[in-house]
């Protein structure tokens, strides 16, 4: 195994399979919602997908290496505490960790040029901190799967 989210995740040679799977893991996400802020979600992401077709594996790729930065504490402290379902851990820390993801998401809106966008993420990022938090399983068992690989 991997002792770095940098060698798992950034590796010119797995990135593109990581993208695809983080694309991938965003849409199920998506899907996955209900009810009334469900809707909400799915409305604004149809949106952005709209507004900027391949919008998302662009996104993912470029926030990958912040992402990846964001989460490396806990991945650091997750193998010195003996491993074990990354997912799991994420979930047991899931303020912290949403919190961190979310940090990057914050401050790459701010810098955005395109209104439209921005108009979009101020209206999904109230409920934001949920969705990464119910996404943390998913994202754990992800980098699990590519951590195993390497």
């Amino acid at each position: 195994m991997a002792d770095t989210l940098k060698e798992i995740l950034l590796d010119s040679s797995r990135r593109p399979t990581v993208v695809t799977d983080l694309g991938e893991l965003v849409d199920a996400e998506v899907s996955d919602k209900g009810g009334v802020s469900g809707a909400v979600v799915k409305t604004g992401f149809a949106a952005v997908k709209k507004i900027k077709p391949g919008i998302i594996p662009s996104a993912v790729d470029s926030l990958l290496d912040d992402f990846a930065g964001a989460l490396e504490p806990f991945y650091g402290d997750f193998k010195a505490n003996g491993g074990g379902d990354f997912g799991a851990y994420l979930t047991s820390r899931s303020d912290e960790a949403s919190d961190a993801l979310l940090s990057v998401t914050d401050s790459r809106a701010d810098r955005s040029s395109r209104d439209s966008i921005k108009k979009v993420y101020s209206k999904l990022r109230p409920n934001g901190k949920k969705n990464v938090e119910e996404a943390l399983p998913r994202l754990g068992q992800l980098i699990d799967k590519h951590a195993a690989a390497v």
